[in-house]
């Protein structure tokens, strides 16, 4: 049975393995899904496109990160402190 990518993310549970990433400390995986949610928000509102596809990544990093790197980051991201580039 194929599944479609609406299935797919539907019925998401954890991260998937991540060939970037093969070792135990999830961290820097965590961070890049985080990064890769916001540019993906970022490029698509942009376009007027929907932004749905990106939902993937945001499932992704909340399921890696911990809430309070999370709640650090969108406030570093309001005040225009974040380090990473968006």
């Amino acid at each position: 049975m194929a599944e479609t990518i609406d299935d797919k993310i539907k019925n998401y549970r954890t991260a998937p393995f991540d060939a970037r990433f093969p070792n135990t400390n999830q961290t820097r995986n965590c961070f890049q899904n985080y990064l890769d949610f916001h540019r993906c928000n970022k490029a698509l509102s942009a376009r007027d496109q929907d932004v749905s596809p990106c939902e993937w990544y945001q499932r992704v990093y909340k399921s890696l990160c911990p809430t309070s790197w999370v709640g650090k980051w969108d406030e570093q991201i309001e005040n225009g402190s974040f380090p990473g580039k968006i």
